[in-house]
């Protein structure tokens, strides 16, 4: 069938939530079978792609950024009227400088923006639809009003849906809300649509819990979840991280602020040139200002994106390379993670413990996989491992013996429950009930339970076993209810393996030394899981089971996190509420997870991790996925984020030290000198360099102790380093002033051509002693351009005096007593800022303080990160999407 609506086919929500699903469907003219692959291209054509918004990097839009600078919009507005008014030479340096110096950050921030969108455009969020009469995997920014979708437990909402089927649906509206209560859904209509939509399912909503079936009803922008993306700025969630480095450059600013004025009002009293006073005060901010910041915290993700995915970790959410390098807690699932993953059937028995074909028989019929042309499909890796057992395969006998119970009913396996139930045909004659399920709620429900079966099942937990309890009941229903699973009749036990991998051992260890506590959560049984501890070498600090963690207050259960190492028995809701908590601690939580019941815990925990290996849904739900499920690499990804934060800090600590010191020396300079210490052309020159130094500092190496403990802004931190190293490197700056002036007696040209080679010195080699904490500096190694760069850019400031450019410059060649008096006192500066390191860094207790975002704050991060996932990312040089 092919529509003739138009756009306007997208029904009102509230309308669609009121009427009965067939006249939903006779609306949006589509069936309960799907659209045609025509019909979806013809509304695709009218409607548009379904996404919020589209993104496409543009060198215009980094130029921008670049140039939205408004201290150097000033300066080139000063500049230009210099130029009008005859100072033509020094606006035409001074604009060269700003070109070069916007160029720099311009070409460095632009290419790791490309490296960066070209990684991020090979994800792509699939939803489940039917179309032309099958069911198929598409990308959400394909869906239509008129689709039928599939929603399962812990997917995100792929459009505005109006509910056809559902079975036992809830979703969790908190992103739109605030309620933290998920909402049970219906497909009837809704008789009060103002009081509640239960009969519709929203746009990045989750689905907490249950399955269903809808109809979309609108997609993109005219989606309610749209309508609140839509205030929002289309960058990425505010991490903790982005906030440090906002509060850090508000308060550069208003320092730059207040000693710009200073300077100006100074100059303006001293008689001198409004233009060149102005022009100087400029300067000085522009050279405060830390300018370079976005484009070294831009290469910094790129190059750890490309460093991680070499090393089989792909990041789907760049941010999320910061989150990693805090993380403080990480939950895991065992099987796979610290085991193989590789489930083998090994014993049937009685409960003795002796060898019985019984057990073995009943669990072959009670299973919810089926045999495939490449083995077992369906139901868990329980189920299948029994049924690609070679004891299933080689005993003749027993097939045929299983083979004889005829099913007529099945209750599937489902975590609350802990169990899977099936009524047969018994070949002696009624109906039976066979149930199968986690030992402690199997011999819960059974009549029989002998001493002997207890101490059978406590030896096989204390050895590693995964155990299986079967149990069976006559029964008079081929419809059964979870209330017949009881007064059962214990049969036996099955026993399975999963070996604990080789190198988990070390990988445990790894984490360990950079600070990160590992907890298990898991389905398994408490012993076995805390067997598999020992076995690893992971240390238990307790014990929390699911039954137990019901009983406890969230204040109760916040505190016994702390002292847990190990839950188990947790249903899905369960590592939800963990989580929820350990983050509410003001603890930066990751989840590893790969199953479909792990999905919502991925969605709430700070990082959510997945495998390649996982489910579609929990490889969709997290913002990293692991390409081998090693923890190993995780702890690479760990390192990753905390080497991107340190070499940010050491550019953070450069501008508040030397730069700081120097732009403050040559404000107080131009107060009692009659003429100013440097040309605002030379000012920005030397800002030139010394931006150009500083562009490596992403590739540099970064100690191992400095990766050892999770780190966070410390503002107060920050501002005590300036006001112990800015005030050295003035006090030294006025110290080579009257060496000059004094000693050498330089004239104005000598004076401000020796002040501009000591300045750039001083300021780029300083990087050497601040972006390590070990003492002497050269006990740390640099990467080779962090060698190469920053000495070359104090080369240059050294040789410029003696090129053509000079003149041009204001500057004049040296007589070599003044090199040698310099080089001295650049000597001693870094001697004298070594010594002070000594002394600050034991002197001081650096906490590591993070700044907690508001209520407000982490809402708006959430629906944030929810929205990227409807955000198309198109890879360079490709067209945007037809949007009509």
């Amino acid at each position: 069938m092919t529509s003739t609506r138009d756009a306007s086919s997208q029904l009102n929500l509230d309308e669609a939530g009121g009427l009965r699903a067939d006249a939903v469907l006779a609306r949006l003219e589509s069936s309960a079978t799907g659209l045609s692959s025509d019909d979806v291209h013809v509304r695709l054509t009218k409607v548009g792609p379904n996404i919020l918004s589209a993104r496409k990097v543009h060198a215009s839009m980094v130029l921008v950024r670049q140039l939205r600078n408004p201290l150097m919009l000033l300066l080139l507005g000063a500049a230009l009227l210099s130029g009008v008014t005859g100072g033509g030479t020094n606006a035409i340096i001074i604009a060269a400088i700003v070109a070069l110096s916007v160029g720099l950050g311009f070409f460095n921030e632009y290419a790791a923006e490309l490296a960066m969108t070209a990684l991020r455009s090979k994800i792509s969020q699939k939803a489940q639809v039917r179309r032309d009469g099958h069911v198929v995997e598409v990308s959400v920014t394909q869906l239509v009003p008129g689709d039928i979708v599939m929603l399962r437990i812990g997917a995100i909402v792929p459009a505005d849906v109006r509910l056809l089927e559902v079975n036992e649906l809830e979703c969790d509206e908190a992103i739109l809300t605030g309620e933290s209560v998920p909402v049970i859904k219906s497909s009837e209509p809704a008789v009060e649509p103002t009081k509640g939509l239960t009969s519709c399912a929203f746009m990045g909503t989750l689905v907490h819990e249950g399955s269903g079936v809808g109809v979309v009803v609108a997609t993109g922008q005219r989606t309610a979840f749209g309508h609140i993306a839509a205030g929002l700025s289309e960058q990425q969630a505010r991490t903790s991280f982005e906030v440090g480095l906002s509060r850090f450059s508000r308060f550069l600013f208003l320092v730059a602020s207040a000693l710009t004025g200073f300077v100006f009002v100074m100059n303006i009293a001293l008689s001198r040139p409004l233009l060149e006073a102005l022009l100087f005060s400029l300067a000085i901010a522009v050279g405060i200002a830390p300018e370079m910041m976005p484009a070294i915290v831009t290469i910094s993700l790129a190059s750890g994106s490309r460093a991680l995915a070499a090393k089989k970790v792909l990041v789907k959410r760049l941010i999320a390379i910061e989150d990693l390098g805090n993380i403080e807690i990480l939950f895991t699932d065992k099987t796979g993670t610290l085991t193989e993953g590789a489930i083998e059937f090994e014993q049937s028995l009685d409960e003795h413990g002796e060898h019985s074909d019984r057990p073995l028989l009943l669990g072959l019929v009670c299973n919810e996989s089926s045999r495939g042309d490449n083995g077992p499909v369906g139901g868990n890796a329980l189920d299948q491992a029994l049924l690609g057992s070679s004891a299933a395969h080689e005993d003749a006998a027993l097939a045929h013996a299983a083979a004889s119970y005829t099913r007529r009913a099945l209750m599937p396996f489902d975590h609350e429950r802990q169990r899977a139930s099936v009524v047969v045909d018994d070949p002696a004659g009624g109906l039976l009930l066979v149930t199968k399920g986690s030992p402690e709620s199997v011999l819960d429900h059974c009549t029989n339970v002998s001493k002997s079966a207890r101490i059978t099942l406590g030896g096989l937990f204390a050895d590693g076993e995964r155990v299986v309890a079967v149990a069976t009941r006559v029964i008079t229903t081929s419809a059964p209810s979870t209330s017949d699973e009881a007064e059962l009749h214990f049969e036996g036990f099955l026993t399975f393996a999963d070996r604990v991998k080789s190198d988990v051992s070390s990988s445990i260890e790894k984490l360990e030394q950079l600070g990160v506590e590992v907890k298990i959560i898991t389905g398994d049984n408490g012993v076995v899981a805390t067997k598999v501890c020992t076995l690893i070498g992971l240390a238990s600090k307790g014990l929390l089971n699911g039954t137990d963690l019901v009983a406890l207050s969230d204040d109760e259960l916040a505190r016994a996190i702390e002292h847990t190492t190990v839950f188990s028995r947790i249903t899905p809701d369960q590592k939800s509420r963990i989580i929820k908590l350990a983050r509410h601690m003001g603890k930066d939580v990751a989840y590893l997870g790969d199953g479909v019941n792990d999905a919502v815990a991925l969605h709430h925990a700070d990082v959510g991790i997945s495998v390649d290996s996982g489910t579609d849904v929990a490889k969709d739900a997290a913002d990293v996925v692991l390409l081998d499920k090693d923890l190993g690499v995780l702890a690479e990804g760990v390192m990753e984020g905390r080497r991107i934060f340190s070499n940010t800090m050491k550019y953070v600590l450069m501008a508040t030290s030397s730069n700081f010191g120097n732009m403050f020396s040559a404000a107080g300079a131009s107060v009692f000198l009659p003429f100013l210490p440097m040309l605002p052309s030379q000012i920005l020159l030397n800002n030139l360099l010394y931006d150009a130094g500083q562009l490596v500092i992403p590739s540099d190496r970064v100690d191992a102790e400095s990766l050892a403990r999770p780190a966070a802004w410390d503002m107060k931190f920050i501002r005590h380093f300036m006001s112990i190293f800015g005030p050295i490197s003035s006090l030294f700056d006025f110290l080579t002033f009257w060496v000059m002036l004094q000693v050498l007696h330089a004239n104005h040209v000598e004076f401000r051509t020796g002040w501009f080679v000591e300045s750039i010195a001083t300021q780029t080699l300083i990087v050497f002693i601040i972006r390590t904490r070990r003492v002497p500096f050269f006990r740390s190694r640099p990467s080779r351009a962090m060698a190469i760069v920053p000495t070359s850019a104090a080369l240059v400031g050294a040789v410029l005096p003696y090129t053509p450019l000079a003149h041009v410059l204001g500057f004049t060649p040296l007589p070599a007593i003044f090199f040698l008096w310099l080089t001295g006192m650049v000597v001693v500066y870094l001697l004298l800022v070594e010594t002070a390191k000594v002394r600050f860094y034991r002197s001081i207790r650096l906490k590591v303080t993070a700044h907690p975002l508001s209520t407000s704050q982490r809402h708006e991060r959430r629906v944030r990160r929810r929205a990227s996932r409807f955000i198309h990312i198109e890879p360079p040089h490709q067209k945007r999407p037809n949007r009509g």
